[in-house]
C-alpha cells in the first residue's frame, strides 16, 4: 500500500493507491494516524483504489470518528462504482460523506 498525504493548512488529503484490504489497511492506518494531528478536515481520495475490504472500511470509519470527536469533518471522493456498491451494502453511505 502506497499512500500520499497532502496538507494544505488544516486540511489533509489522503490518496491511497491500490487495494485497501486486510493486508494493507493496517499500514494505511499506521501512516495516517500521525498525519491527522492538528487537522480539521480530511479528504480521502479513492481515485487509485480499486478494492476495499472490511479492513479498509474500518480505517475509514476510525478516521471519521476521530474527526467527529474534534469537531472536524471527513469526506470521501472519487470512489469507483464497486466501492460505492460496498458503501451502499454496508450502510457506509449513511456514515460517511461521499462525493
Amino acid at each position: 500500500m502506497v499512500a500520499e498525504f497532502v496538507k494544505d493548512g488544516t486540511t489533509l488529503t489522503v490518496k491511497p493507491d491500490g487495494r485497501l484490504d486486510t493486508a494493507t489497511s493496517p499500514e494505511l492506518e499506521r501512516l495516517m494516524k500521525p498525519e491527522l494531528k492538528g487537522m480539521t478536515e480530511v479528504i480521502v481520495d479513492l481515485e487509485k483504489v480499486d478494492y476495499i475490504s472490511s479492513g479498509g472500511l474500518r480505517v475509514l470509519l476510525s478516521a471519521e470518528q476521530e474527526m467527529e470527536e474534534r469537531d472536524g469533518s471527513m469526506k470521501v471522493i472519487h470512489a469507483n462504482p464497486y466501492i460505492m456498491e460496498i458503501f451502499g451494502i454496508t450502510g457506509f453511505l449513511d456514515l460517511l460523506t461521499v462525493e
